[in-house]
């Protein structure tokens, strides 16, 4: 692997994808990412469906460029093979209930003795410390608790709307990354790893900073507002003839600009609408009066003149759409692997781009314990200790088998 993380050695305890997020993030940067999965796999194994030839979409999306190894873990030989392989790694991500890892005599304090350099990251649903650390955590609880669900959504009196992506599963993958980058930076000067602690609750807080600063500052509660900006005005969807339109008209320039482009420069001059206080007072009637113009052309026609006038603008993609982007596509956001059992699978890329070079999205996601054999011997492990491994069922092959005994001492 190559890329601005190439040489850190990750040990990847997650499910789902929360954890599995940040894995792949890592991974992307060049991470060498080993996935330890119990015998029966990773649980979006079975998120299905849909399948690519037998194998979960859901998985083969979150779990690219990583190596996988699947270990018994209520066997005191697999817990011993996976203490070793955290005595060389630079990381290990854990999303467990809280207790687990000291049940398996794998918490910090016991790994720091063995690694001091070892950084070690939690990602859980609400952190390890505070009156909710031992709740087990979801996307859509963390959701509905952070906020979120409470400023989603069409408008007032409506039920409330969880945003159609897992996004404080995502969002806390992407900040556990950020975490352990910067642990992983501390360590490396000092040879002292430490713990990097994050929560799918926090992931949903910080995506509250508009309606937060809202509440810090008037003492309201923020509401749904569709797909309006709490803050300005207009700066929303609009109805088109075939469709919808996103304008972001909403500081005065740009708001200048789309009143000659829709041929109605005389709203300068409507005191309901001369300011972004004005327009915010006015918003239902102001969306009213811009739908009625933007109704009369296809979006297509609109974002012609809108690209020609210097107006921010967009349609509304669906996500086969957005696949087929050109812009999405120059940038690499959609990526392909080539899986032994599903064939070409298609992911999203890395949305993080480096002038000194990225890692190649090469290695699509593991079959169950693929490369178990291989992330052992590079620990020293003799191949006779690796077959009583398979034998016992501690260490289980690709094909999720046991070896006979016969094949102890054998390769």
């Amino acid at each position: 692997m190559s890329g601005p993380l190439a040489g850190m050695k990750v040990v990847e305890l997650a499910h789902i994808m929360a954890g599995p997020a940040c894995g792949l993030m890592l991974a992307d940067m060049g991470a060498d990412v080993i996935k330890v999965e119990k015998p029966a796999g990773d649980d979006s194994r079975r998120f299905v469906p849909p399948e690519i030839e037998g194998e979960s979409a859901a998985y083969l999306m979150m779990n690219r460029n990583k190596r996988g190894i699947a270990l018994d873990l209520k066997r005191p030989e697999a817990v011993q093979a996976l203490r070793d392989l955290l005595a060389g790694a630079d990381l290990v991500i854990e999303n467990y209930r809280m207790g687990t890892m000291e049940k398996l005599g794998l918490s910090y304090e016991s790994l720091r003795e063995i690694n001091p350099r070892l950084v070690y990251c939690e990602i859980s649903g609400f952190g390890r410390t505070g009156p909710y650390a031992s709740r087990g955590g979801f996307d859509l609880i963390a959701q509905g608790m952070s906020g979120l669900m409470s400023i989603t959504g069409e408008g007032p009196g409506r039920p409330p709307v969880k945003p159609g992506a897992p996004i404080t599963d995502i969002t806390a993958g992407i900040l556990a990354a950020m975490g352990c980058v910067a642990a992983y930076a501390r360590a490396r000067e000092t040879g002292q790893g430490q713990k990097v602690d994050t929560s799918l609750f926090e992931a949903g807080i910080t995506l509250t900073y508009w309606q937060s600063a809202i509440a810090f500052a008037t003492g309201e509660t923020p509401g749904p507002v569709g797909s309006a900006h709490p803050l300005n005005a207009p700066y929303q969807a609009f109805e088109t003839r075939d469709g919808w339109i996103n304008v972001g008209a909403a500081n005065q320039q740009n708001w200048l600009r789309l009143l000659q482009v829709i041929g109605a420069p005389e709203l300068d001059a409507d005191p309901r609408f001369g300011s972004n206080r004005d327009r915010m007072l006015n918003l239902p009637a102001l969306v009213e009066i811009l739908n009625g113009h933007l109704r009369a052309r296809d979006t297509a026609d609109w974002l012609t003149r809108m690209e020609a006038a210097g107006l921010p603008a967009g349609p509304v993609l669906s996500i086969p759409e957005m696949q087929a982007d050109p812009q999405a596509r120059a940038r690499g956001m959609i990526v392909e692997t080539d899986h032994p059992q599903a064939g070409p699978v298609q992911g999203i890329g890395h949305p993080v781009k480096y002038s000194a070079g990225m890692a190649p999205n090469a290695r699509p996601a593991p079959l169950l314990g693929q490369h178990g054999r291989e992330v052992l011997e590079e620990i020293g492990y003799p191949s006779e200790r690796i077959a009583a491994l398979l034998a016992s069922g501690a260490l289980v092959d690709p094909n999720g088998a046991r070896q006979p005994e016969a094949a102890l001492g054998a390769r």
